[in-house]
C-alpha cells in the first residue's frame, strides 16, 4: 500500500504574518523617488572634487541666469518675483549665501506686499502708475517704441529712439 502524498508547499496556503504573530514586512519599493535618486547622484558627485566643481559651476550658471531673468521681469506684468525666488532657490542648493539672500528677500517681499495691501486705493494707484513708468522707461531704453514706430511708418519720430543706441 502506498502512503498518502503530502500536499506540495508550493500550492499550499502560507499563513499570514498576523496569524503567526510576526510583524508584517513592507515590500521594498520598486522605484525610488526622484528626490532620493538626485541625492544619491549628488553624493557621488561630491565624492569627486573635479565633478563637484563642475556641478557647482553649472548650478551657479543656471541659477544666475534664472535670477537675472527674474530681476529683468520684476517691473513687467507676470511672475517676476517668482522667477527671482526660483533662481535664488536653485543657487541655495549649493551656496549658503544664496539661502540667506532668499530668506531675506522673501521676508521683505512679504512685508512689502502686506504694507501695500493696507494702503488706500490712491496709494495703490500711484504705485501702479510708478510701475507703468518703469516699464515704459525700460522699453524706451531698449528701443522698443522706435522699432514699433518704424513698423507703422513713423520712423521720423526720432524722439522715440533709445539714448543707448
Amino acid at each position: 500500500m502506498s502512503e498518502p502524498a503530502e500536499p506540495s508547499t508550493a500550492t499550499a496556503e502560507q499563513p499570514t504574518p498576523a496569524a503567526t504573530g510576526a510583524t508584517p514586512v513592507e515590500p521594498a519599493p520598486r522605484h525610488r523617488t526622484l528626490r532620493t535618486r538626485l541625492r544619491h547622484v549628488r553624493a557621488r558627485v561630491r565624492g569627486n572634487p573635479r565633478a563637484n566643481l563642475v556641478w557647482r559651476i553649472a548650478i551657479g550658471v543656471v541659477g544666475g541666469l534664472v535670477l537675472v531673468a527674474g530681476i529683468i521681469a520684476i517691473p513687467y506684468p507676470g511672475p517676476g518675483w517668482l522667477i527671482v525666488f526660483a533662481g535664488l532657490g536653485i543657487l541655495a542648493t549649493e551656496f549658503t549665501w544664496a539661502g540667506r539672500v532668499l530668506h531675506f528677500a522673501r521676508r521683505h517681499y512679504d512685508r512689502w506686499m502686506a504694507w501695500v495691501g493696507r494702503q488706500s486705493v490712491v496709494v495703490k494707484a500711484l504705485l501702479g502708475l510708478l510701475t507703468c513708468a518703469i516699464v515704459l522707461l525700460t522699453l524706451w531704453l531698449l528701443g522698443a517704441p522706435y522699432l514699433v514706430a518704424e513698423l507703422v511708418g513713423l520712423g521720423h519720430w526720432t524722439w522715440l529712439q533709445s539714448p543707448l543706441g
